[in-house]
């Protein structure tokens, strides 16, 4: 810039006349010496207009040449603005033919190789025909004669106000300077006065160009005056945001206030930042989402507020996520339901291995649904030990509905914000796990599992499982509220399952608003059918083999499960069966052309000795010595309840981690022995004499329940009365102290645990004869089931001779 003051102050060029400076201005001296033909410099990226000085800077050698030609003989040039700026060597056809006529006023060197010149504009012309492009371009040319108007009140008036408008427009924008105002008053020729303006104004190449092409001097003012109005109204906007900000502000309001001054003139001008961009996608979005009245209503406040808070507020990106959340939740999408009840059926057969009484109850609750679809129907839960199918069963259920599935662990969670989510107080803030999983699957009405819900925890952060109270009632959940959301959301028409081990755990509440299924857990010839059909399948696609490479016979499975496992479920059985084709898989990788058959001995080879011996090697018939029937949470199992005598003053130790309810049913047994002693021909004073000790082995497994006080009864008595209990005897059930054996949970697991463990019969309180059915027949075929209703018949039954 500096080199161009200099230059202009130094001009050592002649300044001509402009004859276009009055209307009726009489032609200047040089127009009439004129030559025919003038090189024609192209320029790029700017329009010049008459009554200007302007700087250039010459890169293209051309030019440069065309500058150092006519230096010596002239100064006139041609100049006019080419098509595409990107063109570094316009031909004659690549530029404009109305240009300007130029005299050069000096000319300078730089180092860098470029040349700095100063040009007067003096006229507009037209380039008629070129006779020349190399080295550069050379034309003849016309000047184009500017056109006024009648000089009237009306004229006059429109140079009056384009004057007035200039001059309000150089006072609004604290940007042009003062010079200006001493440079619009020297200017008396309305043609210079509009090509003044053309040259200060904002404008984009084309809109110069036609002006430049305009030489009625009455259209060229009007069309400035309307450039200049709506620049003026930008420039009073940009004023008016100004004087409503002049108070003191910090760092962060002036950016805000700067950011609101380019939203303004975007509006302006009809164009719109990323944030505006941001915010129309997010409207749009929401629209198209189909929202309630009321949600659609606390969207639309928070998009006002979007649009006015700053994109680098935190409270910015904490709003964007809301609205996002909204948006893209299913507030009308439904998955259409499959109803045909026979392909229910054939994918729970596919999926599952026996439960026929679960299979049926899922039939009916899906015939429910078939027949009354906008009925509530219950809460099922899957109550069961690990690894018999509860979430599977979910699926299937799903599956058979045609409905997306989701599962939710919530095992373990003490936050109640896991279920009903985070205020959006800060930043990171979420929805509960129920409203992303809807989220995710995509509709509103998903099959929902949630699992575990008898390992749910509390601590000072709330109770998730009072959480669940309005979650799973039919009542309630239509319009659940999503803390995060703010706003009702429909839970009605999704389908809630979930699963426990025990039902105990379960708060009450919680357990009242869910119909509780059992599955029971499998035999082992039930196990023998599902590693057959499944287990083995799956492991083999798992590890990469082929059933020729790996051919397990029934010799071999049944050996892992009676040796390698002690499940009521299949989980650990497929993870023996994977460990054996994985040894499998190890040699198929060395030699393809290997083909092992899996029979007991190779098990045992790769998973070593047995893990469980079996509870018939175990058990003798001796006196103080009962098998007793537990249920747990992995199924029965049998409790080897053993007692003896010494020595001392009649006290009773207990061993074994029992619990409270075990110890009082061990009390009401010891006390129920001394007041029978007559009748069963126990001497009063060898209960003074001696001391008794009770144990249940497996110490390190905690033990607790009423069913066992029959069988600590039976322990006790026959062990003052020296009378041996078959080893093949096990029993169940809860005494009182009147003697009576009373019912007792768990039947069905009880007696596949006795299954299992080779026990042949087993005696059942008589008021448990109604769950017999319930057992099933595969283990009703190896038992001998008794139902006793006293102690009486309980010995009766079980005590040998000596």
């Amino acid at each position: 810039m500096e080199d161009f003051e200099q230059m202009l102050n130094e001009s050592s060029g002649e300044i001509i006349e402009i004859s276009t400076s009055q209307p009726d201005s009489e032609m200047p001296e040089w127009r009439s010496d004129l030559p025919e033909v003038i090189p024609v410099m192209p320029l790029r990226g700017v329009v010049l207009f008459p009554g200007t000085v302007a700087p250039l800077t010459v890169e293209r050698p051309a030019s440069q040449q065309l500058l150092e030609e006519l230096l010596p003989t002239g100064r006139l040039l041609g100049l006019s603005t080419q098509h595409d700026s990107e063109v570094d060597v316009p031909g004659a056809d690549q530029i404009h033919k109305i240009g300007v006529l130029g005299n050069v006023l000096r000319m300078m060197k730089q180092d860098d190789g470029n040349t700095l010149v100063l040009i007067q504009v003096v006229e507009r012309i037209k380039l008629k025909k070129f006779e020349s492009s190399e080295p550069y371009l050379r034309a003849q040319f016309e000047i184009l004669e500017n056109k006024f108007p009648k000089d009237g009140d009306v004229w006059q008036a429109t140079l009056r106000n384009l004057r007035e408008s200039a001059q309000k427009f150089i006072e609004t924008n604290p940007n042009i300077p003062d010079e200006a105002t001493q440079a619009l008053n020297g200017i008396d020729s309305p043609s210079i006065l509009t090509d003044f303006l053309a040259t200060n104004l904002s404008l984009d190449l084309p809109q110069k160009q036609s002006l430049l092409e305009e030489t009625r001097v009455a259209e060229r003012a009007e069309t400035v005056q309307q450039i200049l109005n709506n620049q003026l109204h930008i420039a009073e906007l940009q004023q008016k945001l100004r004087d409503d900000v002049e108070d003191e502000f910090s760092d962060a309001q002036r950016r805000a206030y700067l950011r609101e001054q380019l939203r303004a003139i975007q509006r302006e001008l009809g164009e719109g930042d990323g944030a505006d961009e941001q915010s129309e996608d997010l409207r749009e979005r929401l629209e198209a989402a189909n929202l309630p009245g009321d949600v659609m209503e606390a969207a639309e406040r928070e998009l006002k507020r979007l649009d006015i808070i700053p994109a680098a507020s935190p409270e910015h990106s904490v709003i964007v996520s809301y609205l996002e959340t909204v948006a893209e939740l299913p507030w009308s999408k439904l998955s259409d339901d499959n109803e045909d009840l026979k392909r229910a059926q054939e994918i729970l057969d596919r999926d599952h291995y026996g439960l026929e009484k679960v299979k049926q109850r899922l039939i009916e609750y899906l015939a429910v649904r078939k027949l009354n679809p906008d009925g509530r129907g219950p809460i099922l839960c899957l109550l069961g030990p690990p690894g018999v199918g509860k979430t599977s069963l979910g699926r299937s259920i799903a599956d058979a509905l045609g409905r997306e599935f989701a599962r939710i662990s919530v095992g373990g969670i003490r936050d109640e914000a896991e279920i009903r989510g985070h205020r959006r107080t800060y930043i990171g803030s979420m929805p509960g796990r129920l409203i992303q999983e809807i989220r995710r699957v995509g509709t509103r009405n998903p099959v929902i599992m949630l699992d575990e819900v008898d390992k749910i925890g509390n601590d000072f952060r709330g109770d998730p499982a009072s959480a669940l109270l309005e979650v799973l009632d039919p009542r309630q959940n239509h319009e659940f509220v999503d803390r995060y959301l703010d706003v009702p959301f429909d839970l009605s028409q999704v389908i809630f399952i979930s699963t426990a081990n025990t039902i105990h755990p379960v708060p009450a509440p919680l357990r009242d608003r869910m119909e509780v299924i059992e599955l029971p857990g499998y035999t082992e010839e039930e196990k023998l059918e599902i590693a057959g059909r499944y287990l083995v399948k799956r492991q083999l696609k798992e590890n990469g083999l082929k059933v020729k490479q790996c051919r397990w016979n029934k010799t071999a499975l049944r050996k892992v499960i009676e040796d390698y496992t002690r499940e009521a479920g299949v989980r650990n059985l497929e993870r023996e069966i994977g460990s054996v084709c994985r040894s499998v898989a190890a040699r198929v990788a060395l030699d393809a052309s290997v083909e092992i058959k899996i029979t007991p001995d190779y098990v045992e080879e790769v998973l070593g000795p047995p893990k469980f011996a079996r509870e018939t090697k175990m058990r003798v018939s001796r006196p103080g010595v009962v098998n007793g029937l537990a249920y747990t949470t992995v199924g029965g199992e049998v409790l080897n309840i053993e007692a003896l005598r010494y020595v001392g003053k009649g006290n009773i130790k207990l061993t074994g981690q029992i619990g409270n309810v075990m110890k009082e049913s061990m009390q009401a047994a010891w006390s129920l022995v001394q007041n029978r002693a007559e009748e069963l021909g126990i001497d009063h004073e060898d209960f003074g004499k001696y001391d008794v000790h009770v144990h249940v082995p497996a110490g390190a497994v905690p033990k607790d329940g009423p069913s066992a006080g029959a069988a600590m009864y039976t322990a006790l008595a026959s062990l003052f009365t020296g009378k041996r209990v078959d080893k093949d005897i096990a029993m169940t059930g809860e005494i009182n102290l009147r003697g009576s054996v009373l019912p007792i949970g768990g039947l069905k697991e009880k007696a596949i645990g006795a299954v299992q463990a080779g026990i042949k019969t087993v005696l059942i309180p008589e008021l448990n004869a109604k769950d017999v059915p319930d057992i099933p027949e595969s283990a009703k075929k190896k038992l001998t089931i008794i139902p006793v209703s006293t102690v009486d018949e309980v010995l009766e039954t079980v005590l040998k001779k000596r």
